[in-house]
């Protein structure tokens, strides 16, 4: 008999509702919940399809652990006894830094993956970690740790209200958006053009939504600081600026103004490929809108001046007056935020706290580059152990980072390896133990990092949809015995994770003036908590005492668990609004506009100027049906065009002989591909593109769907040399590569 349940779609940044139809234990289907606060019904082919991500036979079962060179089923106490002794060993032997931890995008769509690694980290006291941000959005969390004191202090544009959006390096027709959570942002997008807004779309791809805009520009790959400097040095040039009631809360205005002095339009006009009247109308028009936002994403931070351009896109912001205003960009408040504090100086954001061991690269948000996790593997220098350990939790770092070849054998050389994956994929293989965790729909689900970046203040919570079937462990519970099989308490009951957290939290608050519940006893309001399991109780903790939290009694119409799961569809919490100063973390309690690793960084792009890159330059893509290398094992989000081909202009094509179909080889300072050609004008002439998370053909893996097409992986093109300074993100864009056609493939 079938019956309907509830449940948040984890599969992108959108974060829609979704109503399920369950026959028994299984999802049989999904369409968009109508009654959700956020998504109002709206889902995409991913959330259409969950039913067969979360029922994907592939999927592992049970634990799995390594004996005699083979990984082999294994019970979970067999596997976190592993564990314990592989981890704990290593670090008695080379110490904590020799352990490598290495954090997928996934954990950031669990909430198991935001409560449970902050505690791995702290209790192992690791500087080894690698995350997937830096290959994507770390430039933007350095920018905004410098513009404001925060590096999660990130606004958002408000498209539900602005009259002029301008986009660089998105393609949220395809991606969902990201740094931005918006359920429906094509309608978003049709809504600002019917009610005559104008949308702006700089692109070295015509994408679908290049094809919305009211004016693409396509801009040449890896020049996205470069044009935006210039549009800010046409705003001081013609007076445009006007910084209106911002004026009080900034820094350095005349600084800046100095500091961009030399970005004339004209000057940028050959290393950007964008006529200096073209960027003087865009200068101007951004101006003259009644409100306006310029949001960045991957294609402007995966670049070899991705701070730079992160840090220029709030800067035109505040050059318009249009940040923190309705209809510019604003900071989203979560329901799950820490209690507000009064506004004023604070301890800032510091950058390159510590060095990467080989290559010294500085750290950034406590990470070191993923460019970096080989080297730091297999390579011997005279400071310090080399990495002889990794935990892996939902990361696929031989497909997402630089130069996998050389990962790939760096993992096969470890001392001990565990991963915390559903699948035996590219990188999970190598794993002496693998810890698989259940399905989507047996797991509960709140958006604790995605909130912080959504376009409407909204909270919801969904319980699992399913119930967790036997022999398989929640993946909450999961974690937890990894921190405690990895720090010395293996064997301790999970609970004692969440009881640390709660305790520890909770005795920060009574002290704390500035919170509800000062002056009270821990023990008393852990006693109050509401929830079935220690994630709930967390949870329940979390919403009493942030921004719109009953205060544990002091605001009794306030957010609480028990409020919340009375609403199963959710709370609305209501439209962005003005939050400044009290988001500004900043030592001077500004917006500090002018940091000096920014100003340390400008005269490397003034060299850009005089660099125009000969010969082609990659870039990659999105899918609509895709996300990173997540979904390739899924027959219905792969095929059509969802498929691995090098997209290439026509003119390109027809010099080197290439037609439509035919195998080409692609060479970069990484490696080489072999790959199908796919001739399209949707990419400008000079530029090629092959979509990331592909190259499904590595031995030992059992993922049987993306064996049949696995594509080839693009990321083996770069070397892993190439990264922005500042935030040690990788360089995936505007790289440059060499064509030559090959025999049928």
């Amino acid at each position: 008999m079938s019956r309907t349940a509830l449940r948040i779609c984890p599969l992108c940044e959108a974060t829609c509702g979704l109503t399920l139809t369950v026959e028994g234990t299984r999802v049989t289907g999904a369409r968009g919940d109508r009654d959700d606060v956020f998504s109002k019904g709206f889902i995409c082919p991913k959330g259409a399809s969950f039913g067969a991500v979360d029922g994907d036979p592939d999927r592992l079962r049970t634990p799995l652990v390594r004996r005699d060179g083979e990984l082999r089923e294994a019970t979970w106490e067999e596997a976190f006894d592993a564990v314990a002794a592989g981890i704990r060993g290593v670090v008695d032997r080379h110490g904590a830094n020799s352990v490598g931890v290495v954090l997928g995008n996934p954990n950031v769509h669990t909430m198991a993956g935001a409560l449970y690694p902050p505690v791995l980290l702290a209790g192992l006291g690791t500087r080894s970690v690698f995350t997937a941000s830096t290959v994507d959005q770390m430039p933007k969390h350095v920018s905004s740790g410098l513009l404001y004191g925060d590096a999660n202090a990130i606004p958002v544009p408000d498209l539900d209200h602005t009259d002029h959006l301008l986009l660089i390096g998105a393609n949220p027709l395809e991606s969902n958006g990201s740094l931005c959570t918006a359920p429906d942002f094509p309608g978003k997008l049709k809504a600002l053009k019917a009610r005559g807004g104008t949308l702006t779309v700089i692109d070295p791809r015509r994408t679908r939504t290049a094809k919305l805009a009211d004016r693409h520009i396509a801009i040449r790959p890896g020049a996205d600081a470069l044009l935006l400097a210039a549009v800010a040095h046409v705003l001081f040039e013609e007076g445009l600026v006007d910084t209106g009631e911002l004026t009080s809360h900034l820094q350095g205005l005349d600084e800046l103004r100095e500091a961009v002095q030399d970005f004339t339009p004209e000057a940028v006009a050959d290393a950007c490929d964008v006529g200096a009247g073209v960027t003087r109308a865009l200068a101007r028009e951004l101006a003259a809108a009644p409100t306006a936002a310029v949001y960045g994403r991957i294609g402007s931070c995966t670049v070899p001046h991705g701070t730079l351009a992160s840090w220029l896109v709030d800067v035109l912001n505040i050059l318009t007056g249009n940040l923190d205003r309705p209809g510019g960009a604003l900071f989203p408040q979560a329901a799950t935020d820490r209690t507000p504090r009064p506004a004023g100086p604070s301890h800032g954001f510091a950058l390159g706290r510590w060095h990467s061991r080989v290559s010294r690269h500085p750290e950034a948000k406590g990470e070191l580059p993923l460019s970096a996790l080989a080297e730091e593997i297999d390579t011997a220098t005279a400071e310090g152990e080399p990495v002889r350990a990794v935990i892996a939790v939902a990361a696929n770092p031989v497909l997402s980072a630089p130069d996998g070849d050389r990962l790939d054998k760096a993992l096969g050389s470890l001392d001990f390896m565990v991963s915390v994956d559903p699948y035996l994929n590219e990188t999970s293989r190598h794993a002496h133990v693998v810890l698989p965790p259940p399905p989507p729909s047996q797991s509960p689900h709140h958006d604790f990092a995605f909130n912080t970046l959504a376009v409407r203040n909204q909270v919801r919570y969904t319980r699992p949809a399913v119930p967790l079937e036997p022999g398989r462990m929640a993946e909450t519970e999961i974690l937890a015995r990894l921190i405690l099989a990895a720090t010395g308490m293996h064997g301790a009951d999970p609970s004692a994770v969440d009881d640390l957290v709660m305790g520890q939290t909770l005795g920060k608050a009574v002290k704390d003036a500035h919170s509800p519940v000062h002056g009270r006893e821990p023990g008393e309001l852990t006693a109050e908590l509401a929830g079935d399991t220690g994630p709930e109780r967390r949870l329940d903790m979390m919403l009493r005492l942030g921004p719109y939290g009953d205060g544990f009694g002091v605001h009794p119409d306030g957010l609480s668990l028990t409020k919340l799961l009375a609403h199963p569809h959710g709370i609305d919490l209501g439209p962005l609004r003005s939050r400044l100063p009290q988001p500004l973390k900043t030592r001077s309690g500004k917006v500090e506009l002018l940091p000096q690793p920014i100003a340390e960084d400008l005269p490397r792009l003034r060299e850009a100027l005089r660099h125009k890159p000969d010969g082609l330059v990659l870039v990659g893509r999105r899918h609509l049906r895709s996300n990173n290398s997540w979904m390739h094992n899924v027959p219905a989000l792969t095929g059509g065009t969802n498929r691995c081909t090098l997209h290439i202009h026509p003119e390109d094509a027809e010099r080197l002989g290439l037609e439509d179909g035919a195998a080409v080889r692609v060479k970069g300072a990484g490696g080489e591909v072999v790959t199908e050609a796919e001739v399209t004008d949707g990419v400008r002439p000079g530029v090629v593109s092959l979509p990331h998370g592909w190259g499904h053909n590595r031995p030992g893996t059992r993922l049987s769907h993306a064996l049949k097409d696995p594509g080839v992986n693009v990321n083996q093109l770069l070397d892993g040399s190439l990264l922005d300074p500042l935030s040690g993100n990788a360089v995936l864009n505007g790289v440059p590569i060499k064509l030559a056609a090959v025999a049928a493939l």
